[in-house]
């Protein structure tokens, strides 16, 4: 079941810090004085694209990129596939996505089919590096769940009704992301040996704030009272969150994808499982379409948070939730306010300066 195979990521990092950080064979080292010239205009060149002989990661999702970004810093080119905002799960490949793929010495992709455009890519390409699941690796034993609750296209690739699949959204338990990071760290150091040092360093700092948040997080929903702790969402995203904090899934429009569109039948049966569990809230997500669960809200007769969660992506900058930790912080004050509960912001937690 475990998928491991070749690609890589990275970023841009500043002269200096590549000079004192990163040392591969066959570079060479730049001048140290100031009042230094250049001996040749190849050197100058050289020194101007200072990414030019770092290790080149791909990452396709934003947490994976966030934590690959946080554990490597400027060591590495990073190429990040899917932008905030935007669904794994009905994301399209671009003709850029395919040239970072073939270029890359390590490719981190999900895995558990949650970025199926950019799974069937990295499959099919000939390049060697490797092509790490990092979900499949840091979390072999998934939760599982049904593919989907509406209809699938007839080109979709078929699965029967009620089919269970594994969950691919293993980064919603904290303790889920912590595996994650060392998934990540021991790719890193593996590709760039020389960097060990510093991502065992970034690893470890990583690793001790998510056991923070992990704590926190048990600590804000306990304060919603015990029968309010019924969690609706447009899809099912958050099993895992719910099942590391105390949640009860009462109810998802969609399955664990959201290839497939919720019939009429769906709604109706939605709507009425929410009335039956008294669901006091329920949560839009920022991937998917509003309207569905404006729909179920009016036939339930319930109120839809005006806190929409991230359940795949990243936000953007002044949303709170542009980075992992800001993803769980940020959803975990949503549904604590939304179901009843008292928020306590993290220490450090951004306030969202914009919706939602």
């Amino acid at each position: 079941m475990l998928k491991k195979l070749s690609g890589k990521t990275g970023r841009f990092c500043s002269t200096a810090v590549l000079a004192i950080g990163f040392g591969l064979v066959g570079c060479t080292s730049a001048p140290q004085a100031s009042n230094s010239t250049p001996e040749s205009p190849s050197a100058t060149q050289t020194q101007a694209s200072p990414s030019a002989n770092l290790p080149k990661v791909v990452a396709t999702t934003g947490v994976i990129c966030d934590i690959t970004k946080e554990i490597a810093q400027s060591s590495i080119d990073t190429t990040c596939l899917i932008k905030p905002g935007e669904d794994p799960h009905a994301y399209q490949t671009k003709p850029e996505d395919r040239k970072a793929i073939e270029t890359a010495n390590l490719i981190l992709y999900a895995g558990y089919d949650h970025e199926p455009s950019i799974i069937k890519l990295i499959k099919s390409s000939n390049n060697s590096a490797p092509k790490i699941a990092v979900h499949e690796l840091a979390v072999p034993k998934p939760l599982m769940g049904e593919h989907e609750h509406g209809e699938e296209k007839a080109e979709d690739k078929p699965h029967a009704a009620g089919e269970k699949v594994p969950d691919p959204h293993v980064w919603h338990n904290a303790q889920n992301g912590i595996r994650m990071v060392e998934t990540i760290r021991d790719e890193l150091i593996k590709v760039a040996p020389t960097n060990a040092q510093l991502y065992t360093t970034n690893a470890a700092k990583l690793t001790n704030d998510l056991a923070k948040i992990d704590t926190w997080i048990k600590a804000q929903i306990a304060t919603i009272p015990a029968d309010k702790r019924k969690l609706v969402t447009t899809h099912d995203a958050l099993s895992y969150y719910a099942d590391a904090y105390g949640l009860e899934v009462a109810g998802a429009l969609q399955g664990v994808t959201t290839e497939e569109q919720p019939t009429a039948a769906r709604i109706a049966e939605l709507s009425s499982q929410i009335k039956t569990a008294g669901v006091p809230t329920i949560f839009v997500e920022t991937t998917t379409n509003p309207k569905l669960m404006e729909t179920v809200a009016r036939e339930a007769n319930v109120k839809i948070s005006d806190k929409e969660l991230y359940s795949d992506e990243l936000g953007g900058p002044g949303t709170g939730a542009d980075t992992y930790e800001g993803m769980l912080t940020t959803n975990t004050c949503a549904i604590t306010t939304g179901l009843g509960g008292n928020c306590t912001l993290f220490a450090g937690q951004a306030t969202p300066t914009s919706k939602p």
